[in-house]
């Protein structure tokens, strides 16, 4: 039997081991609590993924507290992208090639490449249920044609915008008499506005045609009663 001394330092030994133990078993949790973390998102796809509802995940968006609508936002980019455009192009490029037209050219497959590699594919993952980008599109359907398409179809609206800025400069140069007017120049800012407007206003006709069609089409397969 053991007294005194001996038995206080065998209980302090027993309690020190009894410490020990319950210290390795909680490192030991916390590695496989940590483990089993790793793991999970490791191998985390859309089947054993929890469900998160679109309230959850709108807490943990960043953003200001200005908030756009989502075709706002669709607009301006198309806007921005355009701009960037004539700012690189026409204006990085006019000292350096002399003839108009080739200048235009040059611009007009740009902004057909831009918009095709760039413009559309931001739009793309910019969609969510709220939005749809092809309400914002030419050509939608993203195909190895599209990309000669947007380019041709670039060439029209920076022509039709052309001819906008063109048609402006003579009202303003009518209002300014002999004296003259001023002249409404090409910046990126407002071309991108006016690009984008005359962009915009034929997708709306290509789209409203499409309804037409779409609407005609259903009514012929219905049966006449």
């Amino acid at each position: 039997m053991v007294s005194g001394p001996g038995k206080k330092i065998h209980m302090a030994s027993k309690k020190k081991k009894r410490i020990t133990q319950e210290e390795n078993k909680a490192t030991t949790d916390y590695y496989k609590l940590n483990t089993k973390a790793v793991d999970d998102l490791a191998f985390a796809d859309e089947e054993n993924s929890p469900e998160v509802s679109k309230e959850e995940l709108r807490k943990y968006r960043s953003g200001s507290k200005l908030r756009l609508p989502d075709w706002l936002k669709a607009i301006l980019i198309k806007m921005w992208f355009a701009g960037s455009v004539c700012f690189f192009i026409f204006w990085g490029l006019s000292s350096y090639v002399g003839a108009q037209l080739d200048l235009i050219v040059v611009f007009a497959v740009a902004l057909g490449i831009v918009t095709d590699i760039l413009t559309n594919n931001v739009l793309r993952n910019f969609s969510n249920d709220n939005i749809d980008p092809g309400r914002f599109m030419m050509f939608p359907r993203k195909s190895y044609w599209t990309f000669i398409f947007n380019i041709l179809y670039a060439g029209v609206v920076l022509a039709c915008t052309a001819a906008l800025y063109g048609g402006i400069n003579l009202i303003l140069a009518a209002a300014g008499g002999e004296e003259g007017g001023m002249v409404l120049g090409v910046g990126p800012i407002l071309f991108g506005v006016f690009y984008t407007a005359i962009d915009m206003l034929f997708i709306t006709i290509r789209r409203t045609f499409t309804l037409i069609f779409k609407d005609a089409k259903e009514n012929a397969r219905k049966p006449q009663g």
